[in-house]
């Protein structure tokens, strides 16, 4: 497989960041289980636990799966997440993140496979951040067709995606919206 950037999402992840209000913390997302305080909380955490994939650095920051608990928000993540989301880019830009196998919420993967979820990651959850925020969000074709090839199911799977189920979307319907019903989101999800 060949690398691609990461760039743009690590960005747009960051843009996203920065336009969210202290109020809009405690807003709901469409991860149910997560406001928006524990969604920027857990982009922090995966931009490390990836970052140090890429470098080959294990230990628990990629050893630990994602769900073991409730991720905190850190006081001064105004400045954190931006810097792990740039260090994030910039080591996956390195060429040799790309070869032999790597490390990442406690999965063993080879490393040009956990680079595109790593983009997965960003891709989704920064839709899940704008839409929670009320942001635009523009995400280009390239890095969409990134996302669906992980995240479409085989021929032999039960319907179950690489999250959950997959949320049916009309064929016609844009490429985001089938991304992110293939993320096991609704694509029409909007804060109550």
């Amino acid at each position: 497989m060949e690398p691609i950037d990461l760039g743009a999402a690590p960005d747009r992840v960051a843009r996203l960041a920065e336009g969210i209000a202290d109020e809009r913390l405690g807003d709901p997302t469409p991860c149910p289980e997560y406001a928006v305080r524990e969604l920027l909380a857990h982009l922090a955490g995966l931009s490390v636990a990836f970052r140090d994939a890429a470098r080959k650095q294990f230990g628990p920051t990629t050893g630990t799966p994602p769900g073991s608990s409730l991720p905190v928000l850190a006081d001064d993540w105004r400045t954190a997440l931006p810097k792990a989301l740039a260090e994030l880019a910039a080591a996956w830009r390195e060429p040799d993140a790309w070869e032999g196998n790597t490390q990442a919420g406690g999965i063993d993967l080879p490393a040009a496979v956990m680079g595109r979820i790593a983009l997965d990651e960003l891709l989704i959850h920064g839709w899940d951040l704008a839409r929670a925020t009320d942001q635009k969000y523009e995400v280009s074709e390239k890095e969409l067709r990134v996302s669906e090839a992980l995240l479409t199911p085989s021929d032999d799977s039960s319907g179950e995606g690489f999250f959950g189920p997959v949320v049916a979307v009309a064929d016609d319907a844009p490429l985001l919206d089938r991304v992110i019903g293939l993320s096991g989101r609704r694509p029409d999800w909007h804060p109550a």
